[in-house]
């Protein structure tokens, strides 16, 4: 028989496994989402739970929104003059904002409204875990009766869910402070576009008390402004009136000397001559003129008069102050809660979980190293996927054995019958008449395999030879032939003599013991006994030479020094397991055979869950 050289072992180098490499089409996708479709539909009915019990034990909180205008105002300077441009800056109107959002603004409202005292206001909004199950318990309460709920509710009470927490004693700073929190949080300032417009709203449990709130603060800051002049106004009326007091002072001393100067009709003029006599000595003018004495008078007088008018209208202003801004819109109760939104938490909870699911899946296939498609045997190890074979029922029985026999026209009667075809096609110089099958645990369905594939050789019109060959299981001659030939020596010489007829099916059988009895697991002797039956004479013996054997080989788990018999067969299949057999397992399987110089034809997918439509050949 034709060997395959060395260099001809199918060891599938790195060029034939790069151009097995295919993209991912439309049907990995199909396969992998049928394949991971429980786990998505777990983790989306996890999420989904999760909202819904998001949904029923927080309370719906309500958010009241009232709306302020800033205006700017012309400096009093420029009031008198010409057209100006009165415009704010962003520094000014966040400044502002920062003002509405300052703990004075709070505590003016905390004082006004008592809230420290509200104990509704100070329950949180997003209650802790442990009140968020005690809520549950009453929903389940509600929904259905003492009774269905007991044991939710005792489960509940055992873990320490369904008792309410002692509430612990605050002091005052403590209850402020605490409401201060509250209030901060619950606060949302912005400004509206571009505009001097600004957004004051307030989120509460309480509808009106939301709106409240939020009016409230707008009016606290109205009335902040408001303050802050007048208190402005009231320090500087008190600096001028200190002031008007000491220019009276001194108005009123200019204005004495220069009367005075005037009643003594003592002029310039006269004492002109004298004065610049005196003067020249040292450079200065010790007595005031009476003009220098007037204008000295009448200046101290007009800074008197300035004062005062200034005076007027920071009195005027601690009477009448007038406030930058002004609300424009004031908060009404709300009728609709803003929190929870239970659709759009749904939604949510339905996009996290199948994105969830979907990243859950791909780490399990990451993880995942057994053979699941063709493509893995293809990419991992090098040979061919001569086909795949779907699972026939859950029950791994004897039944497996004849299925072809029993249903010809099932989907695992074709998919069988196209990996006949692509074993016929693998031949390269010669014909696969001595064909092994092997696999790499002995729970694997080859003996099934074996079976069947021989019924079709058979049904072909083709002599059909099993050879039970795995002589440590004998899975194939106990469920062909009974338990108790399994174990039966042979009883006739020479070997050709014991084959029998497999009862019910269209091919003969040479049992386990037979072989085990006449060594033919040794390469030499399984030679000789294989011309044996292609050279056998129809004229001599009853029997006729056999167009195809079919050898079922021992298992990678029974030894690998067992599977040296294949070198002497035209070719091997190797039967893998859908979603069992490990890659690194079949791997060693594949380098095993190639040491012993047989020819690997392929590999058969067995008990596959998701097959592939179309099969690309490497």
């Amino acid at each position: 028989m034709d060997r395959m050289l060395p260099h001809q072992w199918p060891t599938t180098t790195n060029q034939q496994v790069s151009v097995a490499q295919e993209f991912i089409g439309l049907a990995d996708i199909t396969r992998f989402l049928t394949r991971y479709v429980a786990t998505i539909i777990a983790c989306l009915g996890i999420a989904l739970l999760v909202a819904w019990f998001y949904n029923s034990t927080t309370d719906p909180v309500f958010t009241a929104s009232a709306q302020i205008l800033i205006e700017p105002k012309l400096p009093q300077h420029l009031q008198e003059g010409g057209e100006v441009n009165l415009s704010l800056d962003t520094a000014q109107v966040e400044s502002q904002i920062a003002v509405m959002q300052s703990e004075k603004i709070a505590a003016m409202v905390i004082d006004q409204l008592k809230l420290v005292e509200d104990p509704n206001f100070n329950r949180p909004h997003a209650p802790i875990l442990a009140e968020r199950f005690r809520k549950l318990k009453t929903v389940l309460v509600e929904a259905f009766g003492v009774q269905k709920s007991t044991r939710v509710t005792s489960l509940l009470d055992y873990f320490g869910f369904g008792m309410p927490e002692p509430t612990p004693s605050l002091t005052d700073y403590q209850k402020f402070r605490r409401t201060m929190a509250t209030f901060r949080d619950s606060l949302d300032i912005r400004r509206v576009g571009v505009s001097y417009a600004i957004d004051i709203s307030f989120t509460s449990v309480d509808p009106e008390g939301a709106s409240n709130i939020a009016n409230a603060t707008a009016d606290a800051f109205v009335r902040e402004q408001i303050e802050t002049k007048a208190d402005g106004a009231r320090e500087g009326g008190a600096w001028l009136e200190k002031r008007l007091q000491q220019l009276r002072a001194q108005m009123n001393a200019a204005m004495a000397k220069a009367q005075e100067f005037r009643s003594r009709h003592d002029y310039s003029v006269v004492n002109e001559a004298k004065s610049e006599e005196g003067n020249s000595i040292d450079g200065v003018n010790a007595v005031p003129t009476l003009e220098e004495l007037e204008v000295t008078a009448e200046t101290y007088q007009k800074m008197y008069e300035s004062f005062l008018q200034a005076y007027t209208n920071s009195v005027s202003q601690q009477s009448y102050p007038v406030a930058d801004a002004r609300v424009i819109t004031a908060a009404t109760a709300p009728l609709f809660p803003s929190a929870p939104r239970p659709k759009l938490v749904l939604a949510f909870a339905a996009i996290a979980g199948t994105i969830f699911g979907i990243g859950v899946s791909l780490v399990r296939q990451m993880l995942d190293w057994t053979i699941r498609s063709p493509r893995h045997i293809r990419d991992n190890l090098g040979i061919e996927c001569i086909g795949e074979l779907p699972l026939t029922s859950r029950r791994m029985g004897s039944s497996h054995v004849d299925e072809v026999q029993r249903r010809p026209h099932s989907r695992y009667s074709q998919c069988l019958r196209k990996a006949r075809t692509e074993i016929s096609l693998a031949e390269t110089n010669h014909q696969v008449k001595f064909l092994g099958l092997t696999a790499v645990s002995n729970a694997s369905p080859k003996s099934s395999v074996a079976s069947n594939l021989a019924t079709l050789y058979s049904m072909s019109g083709l002599k059909t030879l099993v050879i039970d060959a795995d002589v440590r299981r004998s899975a194939t001659t106990m469920r062909l032939l009974g338990r108790s030939i399994a174990y039966d020596k042979q009883s006739q010489d020479p070997i050709r003599l014991n084959i029998v007829r497999a009862p019910g099916r269209p091919f003969d059988m040479l049992p386990s013991s037979v072989v085990d009895g006449g060594n033919l697991l040794i390469p030499r002797n399984m030679e000789a006994f294989l011309s044996e039956l292609t050279a056998f004479d129809l004229a001599n013996c009853e029997l006729a030479a056999y167009d195809v054997v079919i050898v079922d080989l021992p298992t990678l788990a029974s030894g690998a020094d067992e599977l040296i018999v294949g070198s002497v067969l035209d070719g091997v299949v190797i039967v893998a397991e859908w979603g069992k057999t490990h890659v690194e397992t079949l791997r060693e399987l594949v380098r095993t055979l190639q040491a012993s110089r047989t020819h690997v034809l392929g590999a058969l997918l067995a008990n596959a869950r998701a097959m592939t439509s179309i099969h690309h050949k490497a």
